[in-house]
């Protein structure tokens, strides 16, 4: 369990370690997790790192304590820029929304909705 734990983490040092020397705009450990995603693809997926997967996921809850620290430590901030926030989050969820739909209308394009066949 120790060295599946050690690849993941080794995997996000090296995404980080990838975009701090190509200064590419993306975070380090979505590199990360792309380098550990082609290293599966080649090798297959070993059952024990599945296990370790799951027991991170299984203690998820815990990655957002951070989060809600920053938010009570930036309280007030928070509660002099409510309205734009608000915008912004209210925005952004409306746009993904859109940008979805639009993508799945355009791939379903064609399908027959019984059989998920395409027309001829």
């Amino acid at each position: 369990m120790l060295f599946f734990l050690t690849l993941i983490l080794a995997c996000q040092l090296a995404g980080e370690v990838f975009v701090a020397a190509t200064g590419l705009p993306v975070p380090g450990p979505v590199c990360g997790m792309a380098l550990l995603f082609v290293g599966l693809i080649a090798r297959g997926l070993p059952v024990r790192l599945a296990q370790v997967a799951d027991a991170l996921l299984s203690h998820l809850s815990l990655l957002f304590v951070p989060a809600g620290v920053g938010v009570m430590l930036h309280a007030g901030l928070i509660g002099r820029d409510w309205l734009p926030i608000s915008v912004a989050l209210v925005a952004s969820t409306l746009l993904t929304i859109v940008v979805t739909a639009a993508v799945m209308s355009r791939l379903g394009r064609g399908r027959d909705e019984n059989t998920g066949e395409r027309d001829a």
